[in-house]
């Protein structure tokens, strides 16, 4: 019903099995309006078959043109649903933690233990070294939060059905422009706005012949501070969409031996690659988390620092 890409990018609606969700339109008119009107030809039969095991999405603020793409309004995609969902998973255990933490002395129990492992490496091992002992903790809460979001979201795209929230270039830019907000805020804030744009320009000395050059080197910071914030989104979008589609490749490229006599191998190797493709997308869901944590630390540390 649509390019194989918007697969890939976002859906209006939960894919599971068929046998989980079966339809059973009785008419025509059941089916809703926007599929009909896109699909004019399609029968009761071949709706019923197409939309089943596909749990569409209510749209009450928005009208869609398909069941991949928007056509007015505010339309709730999966991707909303499965980052309102992680969202709301962090903060909830966050607050636990927050609340047991006020109560004991020590940590006790394996969630409590675990969690604030990382709270400590996040803290001790990114956000100290990159922005110093005295701000760090100032900043600590945005990357905990950045830094469990991202792992959560890529922890929960290798559910199948649920698709990965960071996959989505609209979701990593929206990061990074957070990033950069912070930077320049904290940045104006610690050294003013004439210090802060200074911070980009070398002294060179007093001499005019070498203040073309600083101001060259002053154009050439700012644009790479732009540059920075757009690859740090497109850095972690880009590795999250790769393994999801080398994963489709080995499987795809097991449908396409289906009807052939090497369909038995393709299986075996198949489900082995996949297999080690989706430990390898584990390891990659925390490595990029922290690797977007990490800059995100660096790059506030160097707003806030004179150089």
């Amino acid at each position: 019903m649509a390019s194989p890409v918007l697969h890939v990018k976002d859906a209006y609606y939960f894919e599971v099995p068929k046998s989980l969700w079966p339809r059973d339109y009785q008419s025509l008119d059941a089916v809703p309006a926007y599929l009909r009107e896109g699909h004019p030809e399609a029968t009761l039969e071949e709706f019923n078959y197409e939309l089943s095991g596909k749990i569409l999405i209510p749209q009450p603020f928005g009208e869609l043109k398909n069941l991949y793409q928007a056509e007015s309004g505010f339309c709730i995609s999966k991707l909303m649903v499965v980052e309102l969902f992680v969202a709301l998973l962090v903060g909830g255990v966050f607050i636990w933690l927050a609340k047991r933490g006020s109560t004991i002395s020590r940590p006790t129990g394996r969630r409590h233990n675990i969690l604030e492992a990382f709270v400590s490496y996040v803290r001790d091992e990114i956000a100290k070294p990159a922005i110093g002992n005295h701000d760090a903790d100032h900043f600590l809460p945005y990357l905990l939060t950045a830094f469990f979001f991202i792992l959560a979201c890529n922890l929960m795209g290798m559910v199948p059905g649920l698709g990965t929230v960071t996959s989505s270039i609209e979701v990593t830019s929206g990061l990074a422009l957070v990033t950069f907000g912070i930077g320049l805020i904290s940045g104006i804030k610690h050294l003013g706005v004439g210090g802060y744009l200074m911070n980009f320009a070398p002294d060179l000395g007093d001499s005019l012949l070498l203040q073309p050059i600083r101001l060259l080197i002053f154009l050439i910071e700012i644009l790479g501070l732009i540059i920075k914030h757009a690859v740090l989104a497109i850095r972690l979008f880009g590795n999250m969409i790769a393994g999801h589609l080398v994963l489709a490749g080995v499987l795809s490229a097991v449908v396409a031996t289906a009807s052939t006599n090497w369909w038995g191998t393709a299986a075996f190797f198949g489900i082995l690659g996949a297999t080690a493709l989706s430990a390898l997308e584990i390891l990659v869901a925390f490595i990029q988390a922290y690797v977007f944590t990490m800059l995100s630390a660096l790059f506030i540390g160097m707003s806030i620092h004179k150089h």
